[in-house]
């Protein structure tokens, strides 16, 4: 067994060796081009072993990552400047509500741990939080997201606390240096907190409250023109879960270089989250999706980020691809 695994993942990193080799020669004008919006998002990595490792143009496809802020993400979907966009399940709520339309065609991940809320040692419980000001990224993205959703389960709002815009990775540093009395941020920052345990502690995470999912998104048009990239596209990510299964400490060390972190530090921040695959990918797409964006819903009214729902769930994904 463990034979064959090896021989897999070799056979797997030859062939992406050999797609690589092709750069510059006749076959690669072939390759269909893709863009995609994302961010250091650890639940992202495997679209960067993807790329690492060949798996993408292996598939016929030479695909563009580009690092873009989560806030700023729907505006380069409208511009043009990217076709597909990974992103959580609510933002893409957003922005279909908010006239940037995007389709939703695989799941990569669910948070387990991966996104929490960083308080200091006077903080036991969320009414402690009234009036305190807490560090988190701009409207629109999940941190936002996540700290509404947290505040709602606890019968608060944004209106009962205080924010100053950081990213997730300012937020924690930020907080680990003494600014604010919170921070709402995700792996790999959320582990800066976890190593400084004298700056805080961690009120909650997505353990408690799990509303962190995320999904691949592509614009309706090129998704109507480019089927058969989007299939590709969704197949290179479940063949680098292949990959991550067949040699982990491999495959850590090239997602890790993504986001300057080592194999094993890599390894520890992805422990706080689940990759889904195929299989989990069909379970969600089925009505775990639904059901989960209608909940959304009106956290997403009451804290301002869209001023009216959007009016067909289902024009906001396709499940065709994970079949």
């Amino acid at each position: 067994m463990v034979k064959t695994v090896v021989v897999k993942f070799a056979s797997l990193v030859a062939a992406g060796a050999c797609a690589a080799g092709m750069a510059g020669t006749a076959a690669a004008q072939d390759l269909t081009k893709i863009s995609l919006g994302m961010s250091g998002w650890t639940g992202f990595a495997p679209l960067s072993l993807a790329d690492k490792a060949g798996i993408f143009k292996k598939n016929g496809l030479d695909v563009e990552l580009k690092m873009i802020p989560q806030k700023d993400r729907h505006l380069a979907l409208a511009s043009g400047a990217i076709q597909c966009a990974a992103t959580t399940v609510e933002t893409h709520v957003a922005w279909n509500a908010n006239g940037v339309p995007i389709v939703q065609i695989f799941q990569m991940d669910k948070s387990y741990g991966a996104d929490g809320l960083a308080v200091r040692g006077d903080v036991s419980k969320f009414s402690d939080l009234k009036g305190k000001t807490i560090g988190v990224d701009a409207p629109g993205t999940a941190p936002y997201f996540g700290l509404a959703w947290m505040l709602n389960k606890n019968g608060m709002t944004l209106k009962d606390v205080k924010t100053t815009t950081l990213s997730p990775q300012a937020s924690a540093q930020a907080f680990v240096a003494g600014q604010n009395d919170a921070a709402m941020t995700y792996e790999p920052y959320l582990s800066t907190v976890r190593a400084n345990p004298a700056a805080g502690k961690i009120l909650a995470t997505t353990l408690d409250y799990p509303m962190v999912m995320d999904t691949v998104g592509c614009a309706p048009t090129w998704l109507k023109a480019n089927a058969k990239a989007a299939q590709a596209l969704t197949q290179s990510y479940f063949e680098a879960l292949d990959m991550i299964k067949a040699d982990p400490a491999k495959a850590n060390e090239l997602m890790g270089s993504a986001v300057k972190q080592s194999g094993e530090q890599f390894a520890k921040s992805s422990a706080f989250l689940r990759w889904q695959d195929k299989a989990a990918n069909q379970k969600f797409f089925a009505g775990e999706l639904t059901s989960f964006m209608k909940e959304a819903t009106p956290i997403l009214l009451e804290a301002g980020v869209i001023r009216k729902a959007p009016e067909d769930l289902s024009a906001t994904f396709d499940a065709s691809f994970v079949k």
